[in-house]
């Protein structure tokens, strides 16, 4: 299991995004280990990303994006779900991250059975607030190294072989931009 390191989130927001596809998430819950391959994620840069939460200016919510890479952005949003990213950006952009939008449940199935309060596995974790309902990740886990061996990192995997680029979903601005990246396991 090699934890991605640092400098793999040194890149171009969109890039990541792309790259992290294939890649495992992993969460530790004590003795509880949950894991996904990653399938869809959508790339949100820095001032000029009117979609950003970093377009506008740098507050107490985002000021993680304008931070050291691979650390997690989760932010609560509609009253009712967790959303979690993960800061990659190159190194003379001031702000980016990358939303994981889904991933595909490997280990721990029952675990996410249970948090989520559905048997489909197919309906488990494909979408932000569903795969963070799953994973149980929280604003608990806000600013966390993923580049450590911790209770929530990445590992490596296998590159898919298309990549499908599409609009990214449920933004009203700066949806021209192909920004949402997905496969087929």
């Amino acid at each position: 299991m090699k934890v991605l390191p640092r400098k793999f989130y040194v890149n171009d927001t969109k890039q990541v995004a792309k790259d992290l596809l294939g890649k495992t998430l992993v969460r530790k819950i004590g003795n509880q280990v949950l894991s996904g391959v990653i399938i869809e994620t959508e790339a949100y840069k820095g001032k000029n990303d009117s979609a950003s939460h970093a377009s506008r200016k740098k507050t107490e919510r985002n000021k993680v994006m304008f931070g050291e890479v691979g650390r997690a952005y989760v932010y609560f949003t509609y009253g009712m779900h967790y959303c979690f990213n993960v800061v990659a950006k190159k190194e003379e952009d001031k702000s980016g991250a990358v939303l994981i939008r889904a991933i595909q449940p490997q280990q721990g199935i029952k675990h996410m059975i249970k948090n989520r309060k559905t048997d489909i596995v197919s309906n488990l974790a494909n979408g932000p607030g569903k795969l963070t309902q799953a994973m149980q990740i929280t604003l608990k886990q806000y600013n966390l190294d993923l580049t450590k061996n911790s209770s929530l990192f990445i590992i490596d995997g296998k590159k898919p072989a298309k990549i499908i680029a599409k609009p990214r979903i449920g933004i009203k601005t700066g949806i021209n931009k192909l920004w949402n990246f997905s496969y087929k396991i």
